[in-house]
């Protein structure tokens, strides 16, 4: 008996991502065509300033698939994610980053375990950044397993699969890059099963990436720190008709 395919809603943000929009929306396209039953790519243009938005309205004027979503200024990579959530219809929700660095198809290895997980993450064995690159990510892991007591390897890689239950459950509130283990340590304390695949990288051959631009390190620290306030408060998420006195 065939395994029926499942439905799926795949989006991506860019910014300053103009040479690799549509080398992952059409290759989206094809993994998809593969893999699931119906559909969509969600193209989420985070106010970029250069030609993605409008390269994203051309590839959703040809593929019926694809729909174009625009922030009209640059809202952060954490904003640009709940809007690629909210606007996802069906009950698997594939993100991967616009930057190509991360493959789409890295997304088979996902699905093939979404039975026995409800969100699951990567962490990348092969890291072809720059060596400041690679010790700022080690650092902030390991930051991160300390004071969130969580075990993951490599908690905010921008590929991940989410199972809707797990977003119609808990809130994320991040505008910040810090939004990837935001709904990893949530989806974690509210006790859903979060799953690792093992990835490899590759050289993103333009430009730089933002993550670890100054405005986005101090909103992500912002963000931890908040984040941590919140799920270590005495009324985070306690049990019904429950309270710390």
């Amino acid at each position: 008996m065939t395994e029926k395919k499942p439905n799926i809603s795949l989006f991506f943000p860019v910014y300053n991502d103009e040479r690799t929009v549509s080398v992952v929306a059409l290759r989206a396209l094809d993994l998809l065509e593969e893999v699931a039953d119906k559909y969509e790519v969600i193209i989420v243009d985070d106010g970029s300033p250069d030609a993605s938005g409008e390269i994203a309205d051309q590839l959703a004027v040809k593929h019926d698939m694809i729909t174009a979503v625009h922030h009209p200024q640059n809202r952060g990579y954490g904003a640009a994610m709940k809007t690629g959530i909210a606007k996802s219809q069906y009950d698997i929700i594939c993100m991967i980053d616009g930057d190509n660095e991360y493959d789409v198809y890295d997304l088979k290895k996902m699905l093939a375990v979404r039975d026995y997980y409800m969100l699951i993450i990567a962490f990348r064995y092969r890291k072809l950044y720059s060596t400041k690159r690679i010790f700022i990510s080690f650092v902030y892991n390991a930051a991160l397993r300390i004071l969130f007591k969580s075990p993951f390897r490599d908690i905010s890689t921008g590929i991940r699969l989410i199972n809707r239950a797990v977003i119609d459950d808990i809130e994320l509130t991040s505008n910040s890059p810090f939004i990837g283990a935001e709904l990893t340590l949530k989806s974690m304390l509210r006790g859903f099963p979060v799953g690792e695949v093992g990835i490899q990288t590759f050289p993103r051959d333009f430009g730089q990436g933002s993550a670890t631009s100054l405005k986005n390190i101090i909103g992500t620290i912002k963000d931890i720190w908040r984040i941590r306030k919140e799920v270590f408060s005495d009324s985070y998420d306690l049990p019904e008709g429950r309270t710390r006195g």
